[in-house]
Formats: C-alpha cells, sequence, structure tokens
C-alpha cells in the first residue's frame, strides 16, 4: 500500500519524468494539489485488490440528483463521510457536466433542505473535474423532509418505529427507559416489593440504612427514576405489579422443549421485572432441570445440570439489558441438553461477541435498570456478568456458554456437558475426551493427548492444532509446552 501511494505521489508531482500531465500539475496552485494527493490518499486507504470501494464512510455518485440528499442526510446522523460526484462504482473518474454550478447548487440545497453545512470541494483530474461533499457527523437528529436515514455499514437505512425512537432518545443523550410514563403514579406501584427491595438493598450495603426511613417517593427519587416528579418507564417496569398495562411484552415466557418445533409445557413469567426474576428462576429451578442424584453414604445428593449462579446471572442480564421497546418477551427454552436464554437488543457501538466475553466496562442498555439491580444487590456494574457466566460454567466442570448475536439479540446457550457441546460444534469424541481431560487437570500436554487418544506424537499435535477454538498454548516447545482452554473464543460465534 506504502509503496503504491508513494508511486503515485511521484507520478503527480513529475518525479517519473516530463510529460504534459505533469507540466499541467506543475501550473496547480499548491493548495488543490494537496487536496488532490489527499484524495488519492484517501482512494488508496479504501482499496481491496487495487481497487477503491464504497464503503462506510465514501460513496461514489456518477452524476448529481436531488435524492442524494438522503445521503448526505445518512452520514450526518452517523459519523460523517464524504460523497464524490463524478467517480463511477468501479473508481473510474468520469467527472461531471457543469461542475461549477453544482458547486454553488449543492452546498444550498443542502442547507435549505437539511439546515446543515456541509464542504463541497471541485476536484480535477486531467481535464475532468468532479466533487468531494464532506459531511461531518452531527449531534442532533437531521432529517430529509420528514424523513430520518442513517448510514450503516456501506447503505443508507431509512429509520422508522423502534428504530428511530432509539436514535432521535441517543441523539439528547436518553435511553427508552429514561422517558416518563403519562397517568403512571407512585401510588400504583407494589409497595410490597418496593419494602422487599430495601431490605436487599441494605443486606448488599450499596445503599444508606436511612432509606429504611424514606418514602416510596424518596426511595425512587434515590435511584433516579423519578424525572419531574414524574415515573421513568424503568420505575414502572422494576416495581409496577401490572406494568403490562403501559409495555406490551415485558415479561419472561419458559419453555421446554424435545426438538425447536415440538413444546412439552410452558409458563408465562408476569408481574413487576423484580417479581419475575425470582419467580422465573425459581420455575427454572425447580421445574425445568432434571437433577443428577446421587448417595453420600445414606445421604442424598441432587447435582443441578447447570450452575445455578450461572443461570441466574444470565436471566439477570436478559432483564437489565433487553430492548423492551420492541415488545419482545425475555425467551428461556429448555431442552433435555442444553438451555437457551435470550432477549432482544444490541451490544454497545463497536462491539462484538469477543469484546463481550473479555474485560470490559459496564455499558448497560438500561442504565436506570442496571442502577436498581445493582443497588440492590442482584448484579455487578464493572461489567463482570459474562465473566462470572463462564467463571460459574467452568467451576460446574462445563465449557463457557455460546454466546451469538445473530437472531436481533443476545443469545447465550448453556450445554449440560463439555461433550455435548464439543459434538454439536462439528468435533469428534477424541476431541471431547481432550477437552474433558482439560476441564478436569487445568491442562493438557502433546504426551497426554497420545495416551487419551492412544495416537502418535504428529498426530496428537494435529489434534492439539484443530482444537484452537478451544485451547491456547503456553507458547513453550518441547516438554514445557502444554495447552490451556481459551475461554475468550470459547463462547464466541
Amino acid at each position: 500500500m506504502l509503496v503504491a501511494f508513494l508511486a503515485l505521489l511521484a507520478f503527480l508531482d513529475g518525479a517519473g519524468g516530463k510529460s504534459a500531465k505533469n507540466v499541467e500539475c506543475a501550473k496547480e496552485g499548491w493548495k488543490d494539489r494537496i487536496r488532490r494527493i489527499y484524495v488519492y490518499f484517501v482512494i488508496l486507504l479504501n482499496m481491496k485488490n487495487q481497487f477503491m470501494e464504497e464503503s462506510q464512510n465514501i460513496e461514489f455518485k456518477e452524476s448529481w440528483r436531488d435524492e442524494y440528499l438522503k445521503w448526505i442526510c445518512g452520514f450526518a446522523n452517523a459519523d460523517g463521510g464524504r460523497i464524490y460526484i463524478g467517480i463511477t462504482d468501479k473508481n473510474e473518474i468520469i467527472g461531471v457536466e457543469k461542475a461549477d454550478k453544482l458547486m454553488e447548487d449543492i452546498p444550498n440545497k443542502v442547507r435549505d433542505i437539511l439546515g446543515i453545512v456541509v464542504d463541497v470541494n471541485l476536484l480535477t483530474e486531467g481535464d475532468k473535474k468532479y466533487i468531494e461533499i464532506v459531511v461531518e457527523p452531527y449531534t442532533n437528529p437531521i432529517n430529509y423532509k420528514g424523513v430520518y436515514h442513517y448510514r450503516s455499514g456501506s447503505t443508507k437505512l431509512e429509520l422508522t418505529g423502534p428504530a428511530l425512537n432509539k436514535f432521535l432518545l441517543d441523539k439528547v443523550g436518553l435511553k427508552w427507559c429514561d422517558v416518563t410514563v403519562p397517568g403512571a403514579s407512585v401510588e400504583e406501584l407494589d409497595h410490597n416489593m418496593l419494602k422487599l427491595y430495601r431490605e436487599k438493598a441494605i443486606k448488599s450495603n450499596r445503599i444508606d440504612e436511612d432509606v429504611l426511613n424514606d418514602t416510596d417517593h424518596e426511595l425512587l427519587e434515590e435511584l433516579k427514576l423519578l424525572e419531574n416528579d414524574k415515573l421513568t418507564r424503568a420505575a414502572v417496569l422494576l416495581f409496577h405489579p401490572k406494568q403490562e398495562k403501559y409495555f406490551f411484552g415485558s415479561y419472561i415466557k419458559i419453555a421446554f422443549f424435545t426438538s425447536d418445533d415440538e413444546i412439552i409445557f410452558q409458563d408465562e413469567v408476569h408481574g413487576s421485572l423484580m417479581e419475575q426474576i425470582d419467580k422465573a428462576y425459581e420455575l427454572i429451578r425447580t421445574k425445568y432441570m432434571a437433577y443428577a442424584i446421587s448417595y453420600d453414604g445414606k445421604q442424598r445428593v441432587e447435582r443441578p445440570p447447570y450452575h445455578p449462579k450461572a443461570l441466574r446471572e444470565s436471566l439477570l442480564n436478559a432483564v437489565a439489558h433487553k430492548d423492551y421497546s420492541t415488545q419482545v418477551p425475555i425467551q428461556v427454552s429448555v431442552y433435555k441438553d442444553h438451555i437457551v436464554f435470550w432477549n432482544s437488543g444490541e451490544l454497545p457501538n463497536g462491539w462484538d461477541i469477543k469484546r463481550l466475553v473479555s474485560k470490559h466496562p459496564s455499558l448497560p442498555f438500561n442504565p436506570l435498570i442496571a442502577n436498581a439491580l445493582f443497588r440492590c444487590g442482584e448484579i455487578e456494574t464493572w461489567g463482570r456478568g459474562i465473566k462470572k457466566i463462564i467463571n460459574y460454567s467452568l467451576e460446574h466442570g462445563l465449557l463457557p456458554p455460546v454466546f451469538d448475536i445473530s437472531y436481533g439479540g443476545l443469545m447465550i446457550t448453556f450445554y449440560n456437558s463439555p461433550v455435548t457441546q464439543i459434538i454439536n460444534d462439528g468435533y469428534d469424541q477424541r476431541d471431547a475426551d481432550i477437552i474433558e481431560f482439560v476441564l478436569t487437570n487445568g491442562k493438557v500436554t502433546n504426551a497426554d493427548v497420545q495416551r487419551i487418544a492412544n495416537v502418535s506424537k504428529p498426530t496428537a499435535t494435529r489434534l492439539l492444532n484443530g482444537l484452537s477454538q478451544y485451547l491456547i498454548s503456553n507458547g513453550s516447545r518441547g516438554k514445557g509446552a502444554y495447552y490451556t482452554l481459551n475461554t475468550e473464543l470459547i463462547g464466541s460465534k
């Protein structure tokens, strides 16, 4: 890339010999030459297989149409970008007609229709003129004739419904749960649940004991659940016994499946979120779990298939991070050999699963709900929830669950045995035996694999290399080399 860029600079500035084009470049003003060099640099940075491509921040148009104001609107509402008029999708500069007139028309139309200001630059390539429109990101929402557009990836989206609501709230620094609920009053809330909340909060040492003497109104103010003496959506969700009067779909569904399309039995958990958490967890633990029975002498021992704290943490994660504007309930799907938690929503901007399962800051989807759950000791606020889920699973002799964000929300899948999880992931029994050994012993060596799988040293090496999704090397070679679980990769999908 650097060599190509230097070669291009040399060509533009005459280092490659005298030609008519070199003479023309020499006559250009230094500002225009710098601008041209910058444009080519941007082009080269966005090359793939030696061709420039449109990207999240770059759009090419062969000629100007007023409808391209929508693209400018989309860039302004996102991270900004550049539109080049007179360049084809294949990076061919064809130029535009009446470029000087467009230099006047475009900024005026942008100002009059969108209410913003953009930089419009006239660029040249030989005898061809083309235009660069530089759009800065705006902190306030920008609309085109009442419609809001947004640049996402290399496409332009027209925002509607929940997506539009979230966009508008984000622009003013609010979340969906921060908005107040007309007609809802403190008197409607579950006062017994508020009393129980106080007791939990005091035990957690995350709230002053004086809260016992506070009124419900004062408690809600302390939790920032009131705005101008009006209940926020978060307050109604957390403490209203019939909050579905205001918000459809704000409950939890639990079902037992024999297959993906055959339900044996199911339950729905309604009420305030504080009530739903305990009820749903008890249902999962007592009705949906098949415990392994063993005896320690005459003492009956029941072992759950999953670590109970991992399941509760997953349930709390779903409640705290669900996008309640979608009106889709939290779903818990229980199968013979695995259990799945799903909630609608999305990760913070720029995050992926790898970032989620590694150490990360706390960026809750619903800060007010997360804060209330933190103050009563239900969750942590330091982004440790996912790590706790992983660690609880390992403590239980299981692999970390699988995290997936490809279904319009976050899906967490626990398997009740490492073998089941590994086989489901496309590996064979030998691979499963190796991973089980690591779970039991903390690490595995090449010699261990030779013994476990009854194979030669080269084959053992191949098996270990094939398990790179699960294992990570300590970096040594020879007798000191060993492998441990790579917990940051196991859970990603």
